[in-house]
Order: structure tokens, then sequence, then C-alpha cells
């Protein structure tokens, strides 16, 4: 390692984030300059990457949690040798740019994941450590080894101060993923003041209590990080922390450690900052000896990786089933028709939960597509989202394809995403509808980042009954139909449950939640189990046409379908039901379908629905009802709640009248 052509390289890179934000007035310049040489010594000598390869299967995966320092990585990506020309630098937090304000995953090459919302890159991180672990396990041979990579995630203090760091962290100790390795950029500042006002615990205590090996260096002292990174490389059985004591804002004397150089503030000092690195007038400068370094270093990384290229298709030879596998990995094409296929029609008489459809439909599905992982926060045995036969993922047992997150709901989706950004494996989650408030900022950055994770949420309503309201959803379903870009399917019976599971796996442009009962719901057999499986592919659909004259349509969702279609036969026979398990779905759908399904010209239109009213206007117009619950719910048995809130036919009936 050339600690001289380094410094000198990091020194450049401070200058090169000062510019930056300079330039546009905006942007946090305490991580950039404070973890310089971090970034020095990984991306000019540690990291296993291959630039020109940057979805690489075996590279090391590199998170900035820390987002808000975008111009870290921005910075050491462009040094390093990826399709990041200077001008996108140059171009930082500008419409269109390969740098905005916080790392997007898709939009810049070599940025893992989507981060800013601190804490988040941690549970990411370690979802990264699940998905190479369970890759190691399920494609390596004795003869072959091509999954060998690390994880490496530089988090702060606010990370570190986020509970969904901390959730993560511990299972991260739990199952000793010795294939991560957290620097903690310790700078003894947060954004407000000084980090002694906010915090006082002992961050190495804790982690080693976690079951993690901490080790705290001089996050400016080149062998001191490098010989740090080589150990935790090196160390099994427990994931590694290196707590690198650094200055925020090294380099502008003005702001350095400071709470004032966590910001943009010291870019107002940028010329006497530029002259005090040693760096010249010129601004956006990179000297001829620090590209001729790090070109030399992607060469070396390009003959390492073709070393591993030889050992791969020897692997892929041996193994080529295995290796159609990893190489379609979470993005296997999915034959619709084939997966419903798979799954046995419900006889009509069936009245179950959706959870419990739910199970029945998982089964198969598994079976057909064996990149499908599920887990659940502590609550397999209520969600019933087990894979039977798939086993636990457990130290010793990374084969298994059951994720048991313990109560750790937030923890649960942000590793869902690691999971999903690594692309090898498809990821599922289960735990109660209410609680989807735990893990609404991991569901919002998969939908921001169009990660086709699949939430398995479950007592969606009202209907859970004698738990009372602080667990009935009452808003939480219309509350997540808002997200952009989330699909969320409330199916009706156990056919609706199996179109909602296959809808979700067709998905891959975003996330799915699929939202599912607790009590027992009939099978709706005014439909037959084909146009219900595939009208939840749709969105909505009619699951009762009318026998005369359209007078009235009926709409509805989930377990209040039911009381539709028994309304609809009092109604007489000029009434439809159309059953809208997916908003989003049928909101994509064409003009002449929608058309189709509610007619402008029947103005006389009932919503129904076990939850808040607001969302289902759009479709009854001003001159329909909505009957909906705006309120919460109530201690009682399921049914008692249902019809003391109106959710019975003669409530819709009435609203007909």
């Amino acid at each position: 390692m050339n600690t001289e052509i380094l410094q000198k390289a990091a020194n450049q890179a401070r200058g090169l984030a000062i510019d930056a934000v300079h330039a546009c007035s905006s942007g946090h310049l305490g991580l950039p300059l404070g973890a310089a040489e971090i970034g020095a010594t990984l991306f000019g000598d540690a990291l296993n990457v291959n630039p020109d390869e940057p979805r690489w299967v075996n590279r090391d995966r590199f998170i900035l949690s820390a987002g808000h320092g975008s111009m870290f990585i921005y910075t050491w990506l462009h040094l390093a040798g990826f399709d990041l020309p200077i001008e996108e630098l140059k171009n930082f937090r500008q419409l269109h740019s390969k740098t905005p304000g916080h790392p997007e995953f898709n939009e810049t090459p070599g940025v893992e994941c989507t981060t800013g919302p601190l804490g988040q890159g941690v549970g990411n991180g370690v979802g990264f450590a699940i998905s190479s672990k369970m890759a190691a396990a399920r494609f390596n041979t004795d003869e072959h080894t091509i999954i060998n990579n690390k994880v490496v995630v530089l988090a702060g203090d606010g990370c570190l101060q986020e509970g969904v760091a901390q959730e993560a962290s511990a299972l991260a100790g739990h199952l000793k993923l010795d294939n991560l390795i957290l620097f903690y950029d310790s700078n003894d500042v947060t954004l407000d003041a000084m980090a002694e006002k906010t915090q006082s615990e002992d961050t190495a205590k804790r982690y080693e209590a976690m079951g993690w090996d901490v080790v705290t260096i001089d996050g400016h002292d080149f062998s001191a990080i490098a010989s740090a990174y080589a150990a935790a490389k090196g160390a099994k059985g427990k994931p590694q922390m290196i707590i690198c004591k650094t200055e925020i804002g090294r380099g502008i004397p003005e702001v350095a450690g400071t709470s004032g150089g966590h910001g943009e503030g010291g870019a107002k000092y940028a010329e006497g900052a530029r002259k005090g690195l040693g760096l010249p007038e010129e601004t956006f400068y990179v000297s001829q000896d620090v590209k001729d370094y790090f070109a030399a270093v992607k060469q070396e990384r390009k003959v390492a990786y073709d070393s591993w290229l030889d050992t791969y298709n020897a692997w892929k030879a041996a193994n080529s089933d295995l290796a159609a596998q990893l190489e379609a990995g979470a993005a296997a094409p999915v034959d619709v028709d084939e997966l419903f296929a798979a799954i046995p029609v419900s006889a009509d008489d069936t009245k179950a939960a959706t959870r419990g459809s739910g199970s029945s439909v998982l089964q198969p599905i598994a079976k057909a597509r064996p990149e499908l992982i599920s887990g659940s926060a502590d609550l397999h045995g209520s969600t019933k989202n087990y894979i039977k036969d798939g086993g636990d993922f457990l130290p010793g047992n990374e084969t298994g394809r059951n994720l048991l997150f313990g109560i750790r709901e937030h923890a649960m989706c942000a590793l869902m995403n690691g999971i999903a950004y690594d692309g090898i494996f498809r990821a599922s989650g289960a735990t109660f509808m209410v609680f989807a408030d735990y893990c609404r900022p991991s569901i919002r950055l998969a939908a921001l980042a169009g990660l086709p994770t699949i939430y398995i949420f479950t007592h969606d309503s009202v209907g859970v009954g004698e738990d009372g309201p602080t667990h009935q959803p009452v808003e939480t379903v219309s509350g997540l139909r808002v997200i952009p870009n989330l699909d969320v399917i409330r199916p009706c019976d156990a056919e609706e449950t199996a179109g909602a599971f296959v809808a979700a796996m067709e998905r891959m442009s975003g996330p799915t939640m699929l939202s599912l009962t607790r009590q027992n719901i009939p099978n709706i057999n005014t439909a037959s189990a084909d146009e219900r499986r595939k009208g939840v592919l749709k969105g909505g659909y009619i699951i009762k046409k009318e026998t005369a004259e359209l007078e009235t349509i009926i709409i509805s969702s989930g377990s209040e379908v039911q009381h539709a279609i028994e309304a609809a036969e009092k109604l007489g026979a000029g009434t439809r039901v159309v059953s809208m398990p997916s908003m989003y779905r049928f909101d994509a759908q064409s003009d002449d379908y929608k058309e189709s399904v509610l007619p402008k010209a029947c103005a006389k239109r009932i919503a129904i629905e076990a939850g808040v009213s607001a969302l289902w206007y759009k479709y009854v117009g001003s001159e329909g009802k909505v009957i909906g619950i705006d309120r919460f719910g109530i201690s009682a048995p399921g049914n008692t709640v249902m019809a003391e809130l109106g959710m019975t036919p003669d409530s819709i009936v009435a609203a007909a009248k």
C-alpha cells in the first residue's frame, strides 16, 4: 500500500467534495472530509471490486449508510474508475445527474442501495450479508468457491442512534455474520451539537454484547485502517466493527471537529481549504499521479476478476442447473399460467382466513421458485408464511429459506431491502398489518428504489376482534396505498389469494403488499376460480354481473366482498359487484377496461371496506356513497365489531335505498 499517494488522493478527494458542495451551495461535507483516509484505503487498496463490472456477483459490497455524505462515495467511485466521470461530480445535486443528493440505487454505477434515512444502510448491509451467506451455501461446491465476498458498511453516529440499526445489528450478531464489516465514523459530532449532548453509551461494549468483534483505531492512520480491515476480513464467527476516531470536516480549519462541519457551511472557506490541502486553484482537481495510481489498481482488480472468472466458468461447466439459477437470480421470468397451474383450486365451499389460504398458496410457489425466501417478525404461527421443508436460516444452516427476524419489524424490512438490492434471492416477510407503521420507512425506500420485495401482512382489519383498537388497522391499508409504486392487494377469498401471490411474484418493478385476514371468509363463487385469480392481476373486475339493466354498482375488497354479494342479491338483478383487491393495478388499466368495469353511465355506486373511507371516493364519485370506518376500533369479538361499525349487507342496502 502506497500511503504517500493515498494521502494525496485523500486530500484531493476532500477538494472534490468541497468544490461540488460549493458549486451547488448544498450538501454535507463532514463525512467526505472526515473519512477520506477510510475511502482511500478501501477504494485505493482493500475492496475486491471490478469497476467495469459493478454488479459482479462476488464483488465486495460497499454501502454508505450515512448517505448524506454522498460526495464521499461519488468521489471514490470516480477515482476508482467506475462509470462516473468528473462532469457528474460537477453536476452534484443537479437535474438528471448521476450524483443525486443522496445515493440512489440504479442511478449511479457502484451505488449498491438507496441511503440517506439514517440507519437504513446498516439494515441493508445485514441483508446483503445474509444474501451472500445464502448464496455461498447454495452455490459453492467442494471443488469451486465462487462466493466469498465481504459486505462493508460505513455509518456514523446518526445511523447508530437510529433504532433500525440496532435491531439489525443485534440480529447480525446473533446470526454470526462474519462476512459483515461495519466502519463506524466516530467523530463525536451530530448535526445540531457535539454528540455528548445526545449520547453517552459505550458503543464498543454495546456491540460486543450483541456478538460483534470491535476494534477502535485512528481513522486517519492508513496503517491502522488497513490492518484493522485485514483482520476483519480474516475473522470467523462474528460480524466486525471498526470504530474509526475521525475529525469531521477535516481540511477546513474553520469548522473541523465541530457541528458546523456537518453540512455545507464549510464550503464558503473553499479557497483557503484548497490551499491548506496543498491543492491548486483549479477546481475539481485530480493530479496525474493519483489518476495513474488508481488506473493501476483498477488493472490489478481486473486481473483478480479474470482469475475468479476462470473459476466461475469451471464451476458453471460442472453445475449447469445451479449456474442457471444463480444467473437468473431474483429476476428469473415468472410464467403466470405455470404458477397458477401449480396451485390447487380450492373447493367452492371453502371458508378460510386468507392468511391460511396464503399458506397453502405459498408452498407450491416456493417449490416452483427456489429463489423465494420467507421470513416473519416472530409471527410465523400467525402469519402462516413458513416455507415447509425450507429450513431456518441459522449459523451452520445457511441454506435455510425461512428467516426468523425476531420482534424486529423495521429491521426485517430493511434487511429484505438489502436482500432485494443484492438481486440473488426474492425476499418476503410478514407481520401483523397494524405494525406496518414500524416498517414504513423501509417499505417507502423499497418503493422508491423499485425493489420487488413481498410483504405478507395479516390481521388486516377490525376483524382482528378481541385484541382491540391497538391491533385493528383501520387506517393502515389505505395509508400504504398512497405510497407511490407500492402495490397493495387485499384479496376477498382463497382464489383471489392465489391471484395475489402470483401477482406479487410476477411484479419486479416494485414492492407488493398482501393484506390478509385473520378471520374466516367464504369463497365467492359468483365468478369462476380462474376469473377471480386473473381478476386480481387487473386490480379490479366484475365478480358478480347484473342480470338486468345496470342500476347499482357495489365496490369492495377483502373480507367485505361477501357483504357486497349478499347485498346485491337483496337489491335485485340490476346490481353489479366489483371486487377491487388492488387500486394500484386497476388504476394502471386502460380507460376502456376501466369503463367496462365501472361505466360512467352508472352513477349509483357504493363502496364498502373495513377501513378509512377517503380513497374510495375516486371510484364512487360525487353521487356515490362510501361505507367505511373513520374511527378506531373496539375490543370485542370480530363479528361483533364488524356489525357494530356497519360492515354488513344491510348497511349497503340502506345506502343504496
